[in-house]
């Protein structure tokens, strides 16, 4: 992608220490480009924003090295895409609060696709996990675009699901695109990047720095139009992605799970909150107004500890006493359901049942 005088315009207003999306807004508004408020002089500028603002704009052409930039764009998969510019996402840009630029590393086709976003905790159960790589895969399937943010846990589940199917998914980040964070999750990143797409409002070479994932809610929100919360915490930063939703008019769903399960707490509290509870993505499709026919396998036979066993954590003590077996008997069983993906254990020893 050349960089050109507009694209070099927006490039250099949207690195401006201290002028905000806001800023730039009113600036746009009064002198109707990037080019023009460049070119304004400081007393003009200055009746718009704060003096010291103004005065970086009239130093910024000169100071602003852009050279990564056009180092970037040398290769085709890399975008700068501006409100000005078509390929932007509407749903985004009428929100209240949009990013006025955005780099794109991927499909660009997919920023104004239908879209949902899923999003959980970074410390999901092995059931969470699976739930929300199941669910992306089904949405993604019904050609739903699924948007989370390239954490550890929920967000990774989800994106590895979505690229499974025809809708792809969306990343979006806190950080500049040269940049892949957390670095675990550096070959979802090229998967992202080749088959979905990753995006962020932040200039290249963004640290990870804490206060940029919470801004970066409202555009995981903003470009979806819904929001399903599979697994969080009262104090889950999901919480906040919901709430966004919640302000800019999109649907929240929730995954309801074990009452005695922390991570369960922040969904069934957004379920009493009115988010809509779902069981299946066929849920999410029909509050949506899509129809997916895939077929359901279903799988009728189980192993009988399963009668014993539910889907809340629960010791071996307890199984013990519920089905009459010697804990070694117990353990050989519940260590095959393990290696067949039937059962999982939580860091304490707990076996929990997986759907």
């Amino acid at each position: 992608m050349p960089i050109n005088n507009s694209l070099t315009a927006w490039a250099i207003v949207s690195q401006i220490s201290g002028l905000g999306n806001e800023g730039l807004r009113r600036l746009l508004q009064n002198f109707g480009s990037p080019e023009a408020i460049l070119a304004a002089p400081i007393a003009e500028l200055s009746r718009i924003v704060k003096p010291s603002v103004a005065q970086a704009i009239s130093r910024a052409p000169n100071e602003i090295d852009l050279s990564p930039i056009e180092t970037w764009l040398a290769d085709a998969n890399n975008h700068i895409v501006t409100a000005a510019d078509h390929e932007f996402p509407q749903a985004l840009l009428n929100t209240a609060d949009p990013p006025l630029v955005l780099y794109v590393k991927g499909r660009l086709d997919l920023l104004n696709a239908p879209a949902l976003a899923i999003v959980g905790s970074r410390s999901a159960s092995v059931q969470g996990l699976r739930n929300a790589e199941a669910f992306a895969q089904t949405l993604s399937d019904a050609a739903i675009c699924i948007v989370s943010g390239m954490a550890h846990g929920i967000d990774s589940a989800a994106h590895k699901g979505a690229l499974k199917g025809q809708g792809s998914s969306i990343a979006v980040v806190g950080t500049g695109l040269d940049k892949v964070y957390p670095a675990a999750n550096r070959d979802l990143a090229h998967l992202l990047a080749e088959q979905g797409a990753i995006i962020s409002e932040f200039p290249l070479g963004t640290p990870p720095v804490a206060s940029n994932f919470p801004r970066r809610n409202r555009i995981i929100s903003g470009i979806s139009a819904g929001c399903l919360v599979v697994e969080a915490s009262l104090q889950s930063g999901s919480l906040i992605t919901a709430r966004m939703a919640v302000e800019q008019g999109r649907e929240v769903f929730a995954i309801p799970g074990s009452i005695h399960s922390p991570q369960s707490k922040g969904c069934h509290f957004l379920i009493k909150q009115g988010a809509k509870l779902v069981e299946s993505a066929q849920d999410i499709l029909e509050e949506m107004g899509l129809v997916f026919t895939k077929p359901i396998i279903s799988v009728t036979e189980e192993h009988p500890i399963f009668a014993h066993l539910g889907f809340d954590l629960v010791d071996l003590d307890s199984l013990c006493q519920r089905s009459g077996l010697t804990i070694p008997a117990l353990s050989a069983i519940l260590l095959q359901l393990e290696l067949d993906g039937k059962v999982a254990t939580s860091s304490g020893g707990l076996y929990q049942r997986i759907a």
